[in-house]
């Protein structure tokens, strides 16, 4: 499948009355065909791994295409300039969140780029970092508990970020780390507490949230019988 194939298969998928429901998920709307996941995911499918296709399909601009392009890429051709350049574009949270998903935690630079990203200004860069965090906290197994850990230090550094995108990133990767084991749970519990002591908004709302589902009965439950 080439990149002029594609970007045709996704404008006759486009539903304009889509479009209009995404709005209330705060997806931006500029250049979007109101094209559902479960639909990228079967074009994915038949396109498969291509890393060219991938570039064309970014380049393009368009809000699923770029979507797709995450999940048709090639990770270990995927370099790290092309991880700044994209991340610097993201400009929507379900295009950071699905690309960091599907491709960028697959490549070697993924625990660099948490770190890295997780500095930056820039709304949807930063969130990068953190949806990085989560992903990788919650899929490489083979990661050690200490490599993990590194990510604590940096979500309670940044927890006073009262950007909602990145706020709710932040959290995601706490929660993240804290479901992986028990070992790691009693640390994010108290990389939780210890954040909720910080006086800000942000801070108090990501303790407050984490700690209600690390402390509950069916987290701490399935982390026993783990």
């Amino acid at each position: 499948m080439n990149g002029k194939e594609a970007l045709g298969r996704l404008k006759a998928m486009s539903d304009p009355k889509a479009v209009e429901g995404m709005a209330r998920y705060g997806i931006n709307l500029e250049n979007t065909l109101g094209i559902s996941i479960p639909n990228l995911r079967k074009l994915a499918r038949e396109a498969g791994k291509d890393h060219s296709l991938a570039l064309e399909l970014w380049e393009s601009g368009i809000h699923e295409a770029r979507i797709l392009a995450g999940m048709v890429d090639d990770p270990k051709l995927v370099t790290g300039d092309q991880m700044e350049s994209w991340a610097i574009e993201f400009d929507s949270w379900d295009v950071c969140d699905q690309v960091c998903m599907n491709l960028f935690w697959l490549t070697e630079l993924a625990y660099d780029k948490c770190f890295e990203w997780s500095s930056r200004d820039e709304e949807f860069v930063k969130r990068a970092g953190f949806a990085l965090m989560a992903r990788l906290a919650w899929s490489d197994k083979s990661a050690g508990d200490e490599r993990i850990a590194e990510f604590l230090p940096v979500i309670k550094r940044e927890a006073t970020d009262s950007r909602n995108f990145v706020k709710k990133a932040v959290d995601w990767a706490l929660r993240q780390i804290g479901k992986r084991n028990l070992a790691l749970n009693e640390l994010a519990i108290r990389t939780a507490t210890e954040i909720g002591a910080i006086d800000s908004k942000a801070a108090r709302w990501i303790s407050t949230d984490a700690l209600k589902e690390l402390e509950s009965e069916a987290v701490q439950r399935r982390l026993s019988v783990g």
